[in-house]
């Protein structure tokens, strides 16, 4: 049986108040996914840079919204500007997806304080953190749980 979206989104409320985060919750890929089928009007923004995107993959039911530039690195100084045009209801789920789930936490921060009610960090992101061996994708993240991703 799948959850409901409320208690998916209770389990990341829950998170988040456990650490401290001043965004809505932070959510387990797992759940990111059965939150976008289970809640109408759920987002997966994914704030990875667009040669990210292009060559690592991606997740098919997300939109592209850069954090950093590719290839300066710079702050995307549009990133409100194309998150409102993107998430137009600020009390729907949004939840926000990187390589390792720290460019997304930042971007959860700020989709907060714009006055988004339930921004969300995925966890692990998409490739989750490295091994041993200086190698991500075995760790965590969206592509090690097995859900939807192309590439190319």
């Amino acid at each position: 049986m799948t959850d409901s979206a409320d208690a998916i989104l209770s389990r990341a409320r829950q998170r988040g108040a456990e650490l401290g985060l001043p965004y809505f919750g932070a959510i387990s890929p797992v759940d990111a996914h059965a939150l976008l089928s289970a809640a109408p009007g759920a987002q997966l923004v994914d704030v990875r840079t667009r040669a990210e995107w292009d060559y690592v993959g991606r997740v098919p039911q997300g939109t592209l919204i850069q954090w950093n530039l590719y290839p300066d690195g710079a702050r995307n100084p549009r990133f409100m500007e194309d998150l409102k045009r993107v998430a137009r209801d600020p009390s729907s789920p949004v939840l926000f997806l990187c390589r390792s789930g720290h460019r997304s936490d930042a971007a959860a921060r700020a989709a907060a304080a714009a006055g988004y009610e339930k921004a969300l960090n995925i966890l692990e992101g998409f490739e989750g953190d490295k091994d041993t061996e200086g190698h991500r994708g075995k760790l965590g993240g969206w592509r090690k749980n097995g859900l939807p991703w192309i590439q190319g």
